[in-house]
C-alpha cells in the first residue's frame, strides 16, 4: 500500500491491457478520439486505485471492483459519473474475457449505481418557429455587408437543417459540401462509430440551403470540402461558434438564451415528431440511436405532458366555482 496522499503508478501489465482495449475501440468500433480519451482517463483512475490496493486488472475480483465503486461514492461523485466509469470497467473486463486474457469477468455481477432519469430539455413549437423566423428575417435585412449576409444565411441554414433532421451538432457542422448539390430530399449522414444513415430534408431546409449556396457562389467561396467551411483546425465551423451565434439569436428573438442550445433543438425535433404521432423506431433511426432505449426517453416527456393536461384540464380536477 502507498502512504496516505500518494497514488500508486499503474503497473506496466495493466497499461498494456488498457492499451489493447483502447486499440480495439478505435479499430473495431470506430470510436472517436474524444471517446477514447474519456475511456483512457476513467480506466487509468481505476488502475491507479487497484495498484494502490495491491491489486491489478488481471487479478481483481468482484469485491475489488465494488471497493472502487465505494470509493467513488465516498468522493460524492454523481451517480451518472459512477455509472459511466463502471461502464468503462465492464467493457474492459468483457473484452479481456472474450480475448481469453482473463478466465472470468469480475464486473459481470456488479449492479449499476441508481440514478434518476433526467428528461431532455426541449422547446415549444411556437418558440422554435419564432427562432427560425427571426434567423430568416435577419438574413434578409437591408444594408448589411455581403460577408455579414453570408454569416446570417449560414445560421439560418444551420437551424433549418437541425430542426428538419435532428442531427447531432458535430454531424451538422461537419456535413460535406455535396449536400448543396443533393438532387433528392434525402442526405447521407455519417454518425457515431462511422455508421451512416439517411435523413430527409423538408422544403424549408432546402430553401435555406439554396439561399446559402447562392451567397457562397456570389462571394466565390464554394467548391470546398465542407458545407460550412471555416478557418479552423478541422476546416469546418466549430460547434462552439454555432452555439454562440444561436444564443445571440435567441436573445434577439426574445427567448431565454440560457435555455437554448443546438442539443435542445435536437431534442425538440424528436419530441415534436413523437407528439405528432411519429413511430418511435423511425425517430430512433433519424436520431442515429444504436439502442431504442435511448430514444424512449422522449416518450417520458409526452407522459409528463399528458399527466399535466389531465391535472389541469380534466373537469373533475377543476376547483369548485363559488356559489
Amino acid at each position: 500500500m502507498t502512504r496516505a496522499g500518494e497514488r500508486a503508478s499503474i503497473a506496466a501489465p495493466d497499461r498494456r491491457l488498457i492499451a489493447r482495449f483502447l486499440a480495439m475501440l478505435s479499430a473495431e468500433r470506430g470510436a472517436a478520439a474524444n471517446t477514447i480519451a474519456a475511456y483512457e482517463r476513467d480506466l487509468a483512475d481505476y488502475a491507479e486505485f487497484l495498484a494502490d490496493s495491491g491489486l491489478s486488472i488481471a487479478s481483481v475480483t468482484a469485491d475489488g471492483v465494488r471497493r472502487y465503486l465505494d470509493r467513488l461514492a465516498a468522493m460524492k461523485l454523481k451517480p451518472s459519473s459512477s455509472a459511466r466509469r463502471l461502464s468503462a470497467i465492464r467493457q474492459l473486463h468483457r473484452f479481456l474475457y472474450s480475448e481469453q486474457m482473463r478466465a472470468d469477468d469480475p464486473s459481470a455481477a456488479i449492479e449499476s449505481p441508481k440514478q434518476g432519469r433526467r428528461l431532455p430539455k426541449t422547446m415549444a413549437t411556437d418558440d422554435v418557429v419564432r427562432l427560425l423566423s427571426r434567423a430568416a428575417e435577419d438574413a434578409q435585412a437591408p444594408d448589411i455587408t455581403p460577408g455579414e449576409r453570408l454569416r446570417r444565411l449560414r445560421l439560418s441554414c444551420l437551424l433549418e437543417l437541425l430542426y428538419a433532421t435532428g442531427l447531432r451538432v458535430s454531424e451538422l457542422v461537419s456535413l460535406p459540401a455535396s449536400v448543396l448539390h443533393a438532387q433528392e430530399p434525402l442526405i447521407v449522414v455519417r454518425g457515431k462509430g462511422g455508421r451512416e444513415r439517411m435523413v430527409p430534408l423538408n422544403e424549408a431546409a432546402r430553401k435555406a440551403l439554396a439561399a446559402y449556396r447562392a451567397q457562397l457562389d456570389e462571394l466565390h467561396l464554394g467548391g470546398g470540402k465542407w458545407l460550412f467551411p471555416a478557418d479552423s483546425a478541422a476546416g469546418f465551423l466549430p460547434r462552439q461558434i454555432f452555439a454562440r451565434d444561436l444564443k445571440t439569436l435567441a436573445g434577439a428573438a426574445g427567448l431565454r438564451a440560457d435555455k437554448i442550445s443546438p442539443h435542445v433543438l435536437r431534442h425538440a425535433f424528436a419530441s415534436h415528431l413523437l407528439q405528432n404521432g411519429a413511430d418511435l423506431r423511425v425517430v430512433q433511426e433519424l436520431l442515429g440511436h444504436a439502442d431504442i432505449s435511448t430514444t424512449q426517453i422522449y416518450t417520458h416527456i409526452l407522459d409528463e405532458r399528458m399527466k399535466a393536461m389531465v391535472r389541469d384540464l380534466h373537469p373533475l380536477n377543476q376547483p369548485d366555482e363559488p356559489k
